[in-house]
């Protein structure tokens, strides 16, 4: 013989049409509660604020359909325990009245906190971590030792901190392993078996680059996605290097700094490996970090690809002079420039320096004064037909024109901020405005007011 099992519910109310209730009972999962003295009141006024909007879509559903859809509310207990419970509700015919029927999810409550507690641990765990990785970010951008991260099967550059890139000239994507001295390819190699069995192994020195500079290099193995990689600290190892040819280039590394003009190195393929700050403000960049490894072309533009023409003249002849191009900052500031450039080394030792000048003042200045001179020039024809006091008024009237407009230009048209600039009253500037028929071009401020 089959035998069902039925569940028996946590709480059962016998209501009456209105919803009143008639009798409750509770199963053994509540144990230690009375709910007589829920009889003769509305189910309504058992519950919490929020669950009495329900119950009432509950015995409408009832009513109507003979059947509701399962709700949840907070049912208060005669000893006022709270417990979320959820309810449907049946009605049983004719004028029999309505039968609720309750679960208690108490336990399923208790399981999504712990599961929203365990997402917020997880999630403080994730900021922790994205702290520590921007640490690390920022110290392995600020380092002065050259590091790399270079893949272990390949040895190709993944990351290269600005040091790196300023000292050796690697960019991401190069392979180490060319770099390296054929004398010394043997004991590097060893030197990163040793690494993949300990996770780190001793400096050794090698030498790199087409100067064959000796670098002292030490290794360390890192899990990395999707294959480990090698984290190569490069330390110079130059013995006693002269105390004089060390302050000359000190010196001149802070010259370059502070030269007014924008100065930058890039490689052979335009990747920059040194940028002053003058080239940093004109790119609107905040540090040298982020234009170290970049290409100049990602800022540089002109008449077809600015970047491969530049460096194709540079290839045929060795310098540039005054080559015209457009210098667009990374917030859309677009500025005229002209570069000047030379190229020395060979191979991958090739570097090139190059001036970046912006001369969008300068253009504008010129067309500025011709347009000056050409209007005095048109005064002076009237010499020896006009008097000498008409044509100085009117020369000076062309040059307090000039020097309104100016002004208004400079204040991007606040005629206040342009007032203050002229050592003008707002009055008196207001007068001139109107007298040169320049209100048009003069609009109110943002700081203005009248």
């Amino acid at each position: 013989m089959n035998r069902v099992t039925f569940a028996q519910p946590d709480i059962t109310l016998m209501l009456d049409l209105e919803g009143v209730i008639r009798k409750a009972s509770l199963s053994n999962a509540i144990p230690a509660e009375t709910v007589q003295d829920w009889v003769g009141h509305p189910w309504t006024e058992t519950v919490g604020e929020s669950g009495g909007d329900w119950i009432r879509r509950m015995l409408d559903d009832a009513r109507s359909n003979g059947v509701s859809a399962f709700r949840q509310v907070r049912q208060r207990f005669p000893s006022g325990l709270e417990l979320p419970i959820e309810y449907t509700t049946v009605r049983l015919g004719g004028e029999a009245g309505l039968i609720a029927v309750g679960k208690n999810l108490q336990a399923v409550a208790e399981l999504q906190s712990r599961l929203i507690a365990t997402q917020q641990a997880r999630e403080q765990d994730y900021w922790k971590l994205r702290e520590i990785e921007t640490r690390s970010r920022l110290l392995f951008d600020a380092s002065s030792e050259a590091v790399l991260v270079v893949e272990a099967q390949t040895l190709r550059v993944i990351e290269a901190n600005p040091a790196a890139i300023r000292a050796l000239g690697l960019a991401p994507g190069w392979e180490f392993l060319r770099e390296v001295a054929p004398r010394d390819i043997e004991a590097f190699r060893g030197m990163l078996q040793r690494a993949r069995e300990n996770g780190r192994a001793p400096g050794i020195a090698v030498h790199l680059g087409a100067e064959r500079t000796a670098w002292l290099v030490r290794a360390t193995l890192m899990a990395h996605d999707p294959g480990p990689v090698f984290l190569l600290q490069l330390t110079s190892s130059a013995v006693e290097p002269q105390v004089a040819a060390r302050g000359t280039a000190l010196r001149l590394d802070d010259l370059l700094e502070r030269l007014p003009d924008a100065f930058i190195v890039t490689d052979q393929d335009g990747l920059i490996r040194r940028a002053n700050r003058a080239f940093l403000d004109m790119a609107q960049m905040p540090a040298e970090g982020g234009v170290l490894g970049e290409s100049l072309g990602r800022w540089l533009a002109g008449p077809g690809d600015g970047l491969a023409v530049l460096l194709a003249n540079l290839h045929q002849h060795g310098e540039v002079r005054v080559f015209p191009s457009v210098l667009t900052g990374e917030l859309g500031t677009e500025v005229e420039v002209e570069l000047s450039a030379a190229a020395g080394g060979i191979g991958a030792s090739r570097a090139i320096g190059i001036v970046v000048r912006d001369v969008g003042r300068r253009i504008w200045a010129r067309a500025e004064g011709s347009c000056l001179r050409e209007a005095i020039g048109g005064i002076e024809a009237g010499i020896g037909s006009t008097p000498l006091p008409m044509l100085v008024r009117r020369i000076a009237e062309v040059l307090e024109r000039h020097c309104i407009e100016r002004a208004l230009g400079i204040a991007e048209g606040n005629r206040t901020a342009a007032a203050e600039l002229l050592g003008l009253s707002r009055q008196s500037l207001y007068a001139k405005l109107g007298r040169y028929g320049l209100q048009a071009d003069a609009e109110e401020g943002p700081g203005e007011q009248g």
